[in-house]
């Protein structure tokens, strides 16, 4: 053990921690992600930095001296997450049992703790390592002290602090007194950000030269700078690490206090245990002998856990703990008696898990460069086909090896697995072989069994088999020096690719039971995901014909008009001005003509967001001409410009990708390019769509289901009078007007009709009197009484909605008719607005996802019924509710009378289902 005292910044580190982790829960459901967090951090430092004596300091509770100073200091900090200050006993807890001593110092904050302590330890002779992600701290490093950010693995000494601020530590107070600091809301000087602030300081030599050359600083930041020097001591006071802090009534002295101390094992055994760390329990169990094991419950995602804050990434930079990599049989197959042996082996398998390495993501382009096959966990290959790298193997040929093994990957009747296999299949189209008997994909087994978690395989391996996986980037590299795969060498390539198939047969092991054992989720996996991969694949690869010529002279209109637009917000502006320019575009509005600030960005700057423009063009012609150079610059550049450079060379047609575990209600996203969000309801945005045309011969078919969320409400509510007006096929918007103003149908006025039409849409997305009134022009006193009318004439509606909210509560999620799981994370929040939002989407989740699974058994069916009848209509896109064909004129009588009928026929709900058709010679047209 070295002479070096290791400090760890506790309080910087938990937030970190309770973010940067997913919503992990024990079995009695208490938060415990930044409690895994810390003791994954702790566990790693003792490896990584062995150290004679050691400290956590924690934040105590209270003010400091700074919040005498400045009574603003921190004022802008969120209170602490109950889930996170509910951690903050167990984290202490663990810290001790791990052997660490713990500092809280009241009325001293941490960073002070740390400052006294390493004045100290350097007095003493001692190396100081403090970890933190604390830019504050980069003011102590010296000789002595260096800092290391565990979560970043970045390690500080005096020439990072340099390399990363712009100036030495000695001058880090200087800077920091310059550029302020937001997190304890401590002003700098306007506009004076980390660049400018060591530029001055380079140039001048500290803060107190750069207030007595003041006068000489020119320019606005010059003039912000002078405005600033009655404030720059104060701001240097608070910015200051305090290094003389008196901390003996808390400790004796460094050795004493701070020594290294054994683990307390039985304690961190129970402490396992009773938050279910799995891995940990297994390891001391191990060492301690099994006469005195004890189990311990699983790790579970949270009830509701959710995608984005309550799903955080696990980064390349998130510290984890994971199980050892259990011994591997990882074999690179290059010769043909390999070759055959493997072949024999899956030939025999039950189930293959198979994999591709290519040469690009573009799956229309990629070509193979190796394939990876595992029967048995542990036990994979590797057939490299392309690599060619200098020196690298003889390999065998790519056209050998995938003529060997075609009769394999087209046979129905040998079962496969793999991790979104639909990518796959397009590699080996590519090549002229069609992949066949697809059963499992452990990327819609993740999607079905935790739509709201990450599906990627890394984060699949951590969370379900406790391993860290070998990433693409820990091959391949990153960015700019991101080699191809066919560059990387055999051993390692093996080691990847071996990896994926043994790891994706593994998942399969550990996601099958919790779908098999479900006949919901069964259902939507079996009869939904995994034949809606195969149709998407089929879907993408037929492409869409596009008029390349219409679009660029589209395009070219556009720009002329954005043009006139921009010459008429200058006139309006009374001077040029960036139209693109956020920053210039605030000038104007708040500087110069005084339009009121609704909104602010994080740096505190006034927004000009889309919200905040349409919510300004209701009284100021200006953000509304914004708001249209906007909306035609976002068409110019997304789809006039982009489309006919994304045409295939090969096939002449644009192919869109089909993101199928995407959203968290089943519906599919389109990407590279987007074809779903094409606007429809400007004269500009449905122009676009006359360039989607039909080859000569051909028509395009456009089969939508119509009302189907206000159908599948009827549905799922069982309301008589919705029902009613559904199967006695009324206008529903009618039919709804007339119950709520109490009149008969017939005498229903147009106006009437359209508020209906907003309250039967609205009520469905949770829509409050509030927004339904300015989404009707009226008074909320008027809003709310319509929807009262509303519930009272359709209180089945109103049961439903309570029902569902109660059951969301209960559950944490909500399901789809078909039994697809729509998790809310927030339904039990006591954040009132996200708690709100999580009750709103309980309530239109069902439906949506309900549509969602409609037309994907619509594809299916679709799909299949083209495929059994030889006919040589395309199935070419989805946008959300509708279906798009291209149709041979010679097949267009009985496609137009069969696609409506078989959409109408996927499923049997209370309300008939029924599916519009249109035709045309483009898809405007046929819409």
């Amino acid at each position: 053990m070295n002479k070096t005292l290791l400090l760890v910044d506790g309080s910087s580190y938990l937030y970190r921690a309770f973010h940067a982790l997913p919503d992990l829960r024990n079995a009695e459901g208490a938060p415990t992600g930044a409690i895994y967090g810390m003791i994954n951090m702790l566990r790693r430092l003792r490896s990584d930095y062995p150290a004679a004596y050691i400290g956590c300091v924690f934040d105590a509770k209270g003010k400091t001296f700074r919040d005498d100073l400045y009574p603003e200091y921190k004022a802008n900090r969120a209170s602490m997450p109950e889930d996170l200050a509910r951690q903050i006993g167990p984290i202490h807890e663990a810290v001790r049992a791990m052997g660490w001593p713990i500092l809280e110092v009241a009325g001293i904050e941490a960073d002070d703790v740390i400052g006294t302590l390493t004045v100290e330890a350097t007095r003493q002779g001692l190396q100081t390592v403090v970890s933190t992600g604390d830019k504050d701290l980069a003011q102590l490093v010296n000789e002595h002290v260096t800092l290391v950010n565990t979560m970043s693995n970045e390690r500080l000494d005096r020439a990072g602090v340099i390399a990363k601020f712009g100036v030495p530590p000695e001058r880090i107070v200087d800077y920091l007194s310059l550029v302020g600091d937001t997190v304890d809301n401590v002003p700098g000087v306007e506009k004076v950000g980390p660049k400018t602030a060591a530029k001055w300081i380079s140039q001048y030599g500290s803060l107190d030269a750069i207030i007595e050359s003041a006068e000489k600083i020119g320019g606005a930041v010059g003039e912000n700078l002078r405005r600033a020097l009655d404030w720059l001591p104060q701001a240097r006071v608070l910015v200051t690490v305090k290094t003389d802090c008196d901390l003996t009534s808390h400790m004796a002295s460094i050795p004493e206090s701070l020594a290294h101390k054994p683990e307390d094992r039985p304690a961190l055994r129970d402490f396992f245990a009773r938050n279910g760390f799995k891995t940990w329990l297994r390891e001391l169990n191990a060492e301690l002998g099994p006469a005195t094991q004890a189990g311990g419950p699983a790790v579970t995602p949270a009830s509701g856990a959710q995608g984005g804050l309550f799903d955080a990434p696990m980064t390349s930079t998130t510290v984890v703990a994971v199980a050892p990599v259990p011994a591997v049989a990882y074999e690179t197959v290059l010769t043909q008696e390999q070759l055959d042996t493997w072949l024999q082996r899956i030939d025999r398998a039950a189930l293959t898990a198979f994999d591709t390495e290519t040469t690009s993501l573009d799956q229309m382009q990629a070509e193979l460069v190796g394939l990876s096959l595992s029967c048995e966990p542990g036990v994979a290959a590797y057939i490299p086909v392309a690599h060619k790298y200098p020196g690298a193997p003889e390999q065998l040929g790519r056209d050998y090896v995938l003529a060997r093994m075609k009769p394999w990957l087209e046979d129905d009747a040998k079962p496969k697995v793999g991790q979104n296999l639909k990518y796959d299949s397009h590699v080996l189209a590519n090549h002229g072989i069609g992949l066949r008997g697809i059963v499992h994909d452990t990327l819609l087994e993740s999607y079905v069994f935790e739509a709201h978690r990450s599906h990627d395989m890394d984060s699949l391996a951590l969370r379900h088999l406790e391993r860290k996986t070998i990433t693409f980037q820990e091959v391949c590299g990153k960015g700019a020096s991101q080699i191809c795969f066919d560059q990387v060498e055999l051993e390692r390539a093996t080691e990847y690719a071996a990896e994926d198939a043994d790891v994706t047969l593994q998942l399969h092991q550990a996601m099958w039971p919790h779908i098999e054992q479900s006949d919901k989720l069964r259902y939507v996996y079996e009869k939904i995901e995994i034949p809606t991969a195969v149709v998407l694949q089929k879907m993408e690869r037929n492409g869409v014909l596009v008029d390349a010529h219409l679009l660029e002279v589209q395009s070219g209109e556009l720009g002329r008009r954005m043009l006139e637009i921009e010459q008429q917000a200058y006139e309006l502006a009374g001077q040029p001005f960036n139209l693109g320019s956020p920053k210039q575009i605030g000038e104007v509005f708040f500087d110069k003509l005084k339009l009121p600030v609704l909104k602010k960005t994080p740096s505190g700057s006034p927004s000009t967001d889309e919200e905040v423009l349409q919510k300004l063009a209701e009284d100021y012609p200006l953000p509304r001409v914004l708001l249209d150079y906007r909306s035609l610059s976002k068409l110019k550049s997304t789809y006039t410009d982009k489309l006919p450079r994304m045409i295939n060379q090969r096939t002449g047609r644009v192919h869109t990708n089909y993101g199928q575990a995407t959203a968290v209600t089943g519906r599919l996203a389109s990407n590279d390019p987007n074809l779903q969000n094409i606007p429809v309801r400007t004269t500009e945005g449905r122009r676009i769509r006359h360039a989607f045309i039909a080859p000569p011969g051909s028509v395009i078919l456009s089969a939508d289901y119509s009302q189907i969320e206000l159908r599948i409400m009827a549905h799922l509510s069982g309301d008589e009078n919705m029902l009613r007006a559904f199967a006695q096929g009324e206008d529903i918007h009618r039919a709804t007007a007339a119950e709520i103003f109490g009149i008969a149908p017939a005498d229903v006025a147009s106006e009437q009709r359209r508020y209906a039409k907003v309250i039967n849409f609205g009520l469905i997305y949770g829509m409050s009197a509030f927004g339904l009134a300015g989404n009707l022009g009226i008074e909320r006193s008027a809003a709310q009484m319509y929807i009262d009318k509303y519930f009272m004439r359709f209180a089945g509606v109103k049961q439903f909605m309570d029902e569902t909210r109660a059951q969301a509560k209960a559950n944490g999620y909500v399901e789809t008719v078909f039994g697809r799981r729509l998790w809310l994370p927030e339904i039990n929040s006591p954040n009132g607005p996200r708690r709100q939002g999580a009750e709103r989407a309980a309530i239109n989740a069902p439906m949506q996802g309900t549509a969602a699974d409609l037309i994907k058994l619509s594809m299916i069916a679709v799909q299949h019924w083209l495929e059994e009848s030889a006919m040589k209509t395309l199935l070419i896109m989805q946008v959300h509710d509708e279906l798009v064909l291209e149709v041979p004129g010679e097949e267009l009588d009985v496609v137009r009378e069969r696609i409506p009928a078989l959409m109408a026929g996927v499923a049997a709900l209370r309300v008939p289902l029924l599916a519009e058709v249109g035709v045309g010679k483009n898809w405007e047209e046929a819409h």
